[in-house]
């Protein structure tokens, strides 16, 4: 399974907290924010173009990486990964990358 899709599998269900968690919401959008500044996917017009699927299967599979050799773990709450992980999970489903 791709990192994509894995990290997808994972985090989508997270979409359901947006509803009443509002700093999640902001922390997820300003993650994802960051991704198409660093991926180059932003661009002129009100509809941002959606990332080049393999730079960012292989910024999630970098990132994935990183998060093993340090032995985190996933928390209850929202930390940094877990609001990185959403947001690549968000850019997956709202552009239709798998």
């Amino acid at each position: 399974m791709s990192p994509l899709a894995r990290i997808t599998a994972s985090y989508t269900p997270r979409f359901a907290e947006f509803a009443f968690e509002a700093a999640f919401t902001a922390a997820v959008d300003q993650h994802v924010a960051h991704l198409r500044d660093r991926l180059a996917a932003g661009g002129p017009g009100l509809v941002p173009r959606a990332p080049d699927p393999e730079a960012l299967g292989d910024y999630a599979l970098g990132f994935l990486d990183a998060l093993a050799e340090s032995d985190w773990r996933e928390p209850v709450g929202h930390d940094y990964a877990v609001c990185r992980l959403t947001a690549i999970s968000w850019l997956v489903r709202r552009h239709g990358l798998l």
